[in-house]
């Protein structure tokens, strides 16, 4: 049975936001306002004790062994649905029962099942939610014609499986997190999405192949600054590129990378603190 140690603190609602950026891009992190209190709980889960021992030793907190049976078990409410137009709706729950009902009530949208066992990305996050509106948009694009997708950091699989939802005749996605893509492989399999596919590799040695119509990449600012080159070789001419995961900050330097490799953004969306990028080749 794999280990695993989660490191978490109790903090005032009201540093939110320095919390956020200070966990910024870090996939294994988790946040949650506690009901009824102006109080939220930070979680990091990691594979070794050393990790969690290490954020503990910078910002205290506590570190605990959590046994694997307990994974889905962490967070005892569930997320509130999140609706991306007439065309997603995206739900904490995995009960059969439940996304039958969901379903039947949501008639038009596909429904993506999104348990946070190790918030991967549930698609609540603004840097997500937005993305996923820029590709229900390219979605309709596309409507009636064969379009492929690549997801760079794609930890849950949410942008994947929505590309699929959304008539993607197949979909690659990779991360180099071997947790993120175990809870993505479950993904796949509880929302029945079978033009998926996922590897295990780093964003920076990853090869561009054939030519896609959309690349997705919610990833770290300086990561996407050095990959974009390979970001605008995997691209389509008349493809779309979405950058997300952007702190407000450094958004400027980040695009301008992106246009000196040959991209050009033609929407800029900010919500918060986050920034996320539609473009296409020059």
């Amino acid at each position: 049975m794999t280990r695993m140690f989660v490191w978490s603190k109790l903090s005032s609602l009201k540093w939110m936001d320095v919390w956020e950026e200070m966990f910024a891009g870090e996939q294994r992190a988790v946040m949650t306002r506690l009901p009824g209190k102006k109080t939220i709980r930070l979680e990091v889960y990691c594979e070794k004790k050393s990790e969690a021992q290490k954020i503990f030793k910078e910002f205290g907190g506590s570190v605990r062994e959590l046994k694997a049976q307990n994974w889905a078990a962490m967070g005892s409410e569930l997320p509130e649905p999140v609706k991306i137009g007439k065309a997603l709706l995206l739900v904490g729950t995995d009960k059969a029962a439940e996304l039958v009902e969901i379903k039947q009530s949501n008639p038009g949208r596909e429904v993506i099942s999104i348990p946070p066992e190790l918030a991967f990305g549930t698609g609540h996050h603004a840097t997500t939610a937005t993305a996923l509106r820029m590709l229900v948009d390219f979605a309709k694009s596309r409507a009636g014609t064969e379009w492929s997708m690549i997801d760079l950091g794609t930890g849950s699989g949410v942008l994947a499986i929505a590309a699929e939802k959304l008539g993607a005749g197949s979909a690659w996605g990779c991360d180099f997190d071997a947790m993120a893509l175990r809870a993505a492989a479950k993904n796949l399999k509880r929302n029945k999405t079978k033009k998926v596919v996922l590897e295990e590799m780093d964003v920076f040695k990853w090869k561009p192949g054939k030519k896609v119509d959309c690349v997705m990449a919610n990833i770290f600012h300086d990561i996407l600054e050095k990959v974009f080159p390979k970001i605008a070789k995997a691209v389509r001419k008349d493809g779309m590129v979405v950058v997300s995961g952007i702190l407000k900050s450094q958004a400027a330097g980040c695009l301008a990378a992106g246009e000196e490799a040959g991209l050009v953004f033609e929407e800029v969306v900010t919500k918060g603190k986050w920034v996320t990028a539609r473009g296409r080749l020059k």
